[in-house]
């Protein structure tokens, strides 16, 4: 996922956890506010395990995000992992997502 997609800022995150819409599944948790362009955030706690687990569960998280850009409208979204992510697998965390997606209707079709 390209830099120009990305949430780095903590007040960024803080903005879209106060203001934003909030959805959750088994795995994930997914804010949302709508905004002029698409930009995502990935927020994995100590919880979930340690450095490599959470690093993986991120890179998933990014490269599922990334092949739904074309699709979705254009908003803040900020996925926030639950410990039992860190069992799960690409698929599992992708079906997750399209499921949180779906529920607040975020795709442009």
């Amino acid at each position: 996922m390209q830099k120009e997609f990305r949430i780095r800022k903590n007040g960024h995150f803080s903005f879209v956890y106060r203001r934003g819409k909030r959805v959750s599944s088994k795995l994930l948790v997914l804010h949302y506010v709508k905004a002029n362009r698409i930009q995502a955030g990935f927020s994995i706690s100590k919880k979930v395990g340690n450095a490599v687990v959470r690093n993986r569960i991120k890179r998933r998280l990014r490269e599922s995000f990334r092949l739904r850009i074309p699709l979705l409208k254009s908003g803040n979204y900020v996925f926030t992992a639950k410990p039992d992510a860190a069992t799960a697998d690409y698929w599992e965390l992708s079906n997750e997502m399209d499921i949180l997606l779906n529920r607040l209707e975020l795709y442009k079709i």
